[in-house]
């Protein structure tokens, strides 16, 4: 099985900046004697940044010594820096990553959280593992306007395949070439659009281009504030392409030890739907820096030092 999905450009992505502090600094948390050491990587979108960081302060809350390198890029340039050692833990999402992972597709029938964890471990590259996962959930989504919606009767992903020609769509530039994406809604729904438009994963891009009608279909994050924001419509996927997508810390094994399992899995255990969408508003209607609002989760779930 090909490990790890071809990387285009990890050194360029590694120079990204993830927050308003400088993200490729070491942490300034306690020093890790005991807990030993973790390097916290993240993908490129905000969601992923808190939650990269509610990991970080869990961690360093029991001793361990954290580095942070977030906003590293989308998952085929993250996994290289992974299986590299650039870093050595991330959140991720357990179907998108199974759907990564799988070279001949996802196991017919698979799509419960419980059994995508199941078909997850029988992938991972040798030399990593998962923790728990959350029952936090947030999913990729084909997402359109209330108008749009209404003009052309929408109601879930099959019905685009009649209208779709007629569209744009918007994404990650990742999303094109991704079963999960462009490939996957042509197989399994029919659905070819007009255009793509490559913008961002679920970022400010993609949500002002639906706004604006420069896109009339977005693949917007299942818990972006925008969608309520703006009255978005969800489009339903009958056909489960987009699997379960629970969150899940993914890390390099020799990282691994029952300090940072410990602070991991109590983070997990912690992470719902609800209050995930409610922190992640904070960020990106609140403005609140990352730092802030990782350090709220901990101490109002009892994990904060």
């Amino acid at each position: 099985m090909k490990r790890f999905l071809t990387a285009v450009t990890l050194a360029l992505a590694l120079t990204a900046c993830g927050t308003d502090s400088d993200p490729l600094a070491p942490s300034t948390g306690t020093s890790g004697a005991a807990g030993g050491a973790v390097t916290v990587g993240s993908a490129n979108f905000p969601e992923s940044q808190l939650l990269a960081e509610i990991y970080s302060q869990a961690l360093e809350a029991k001793g361990v010594k954290v580095t942070r390198k977030f906003n590293i890029g989308a998952r085929e340039v993250y996994l290289k820096a992974l299986q590299d050692g650039s870093i050595s833990l991330l959140p991720e999402y357990n179907g998108a990553l199974l759907a990564s992972l799988s070279t001949g597709g996802v196991p017919e029938g698979v799509s419960s959280p419980a059994d995508v964890l199941a078909a997850l471990k029988k992938v991972l590259p040798a030399g990593t593992e998962v923790l728990e996962q959350s029952a936090a959930e947030d999913k990729d989504t084909l997402t359109v306007t209330a108008e749009t919606a209404t003009k052309n009767n929408l109601k879930s992903i099959e019905d685009l395949k009649a209208v779709a020609p007629t569209l744009v769509a918007g994404a990650g530039p990742e999303f094109a070439e991704r079963h999960q994406g462009l490939k996957g809604l042509e197989s399994v729904y029919g659905v070819k659009f007009k255009e793509f438009k490559p913008l961002d994963a679920g970022g400010p891009l993609t949500v002002n281009a639906l706004k604006d009608g420069d896109i009339q279909v977005a693949n917007i994050f299942s818990t972006d504030s925008s969608i309520v924001a703006n009255k978005f419509v969800v489009l339903e996927d009958p056909k489960n392409l987009f699997l379960s997508q629970n969150i899940i810390p993914l890390l390099r094994s020799e990282a691994n030890n029952p300090t940072v399992t410990g602070a991991l899995n109590g983070v997990s255990a912690k992470l719902t739907t609800e209050n995930l969408t409610s922190y992640l508003a904070q960020v990106q209607v609140d403005k609140k820096d990352i730092t802030v609002v990782a350090k709220a989760f901990l101490t109002e779930n009892g994990l904060a030092s």
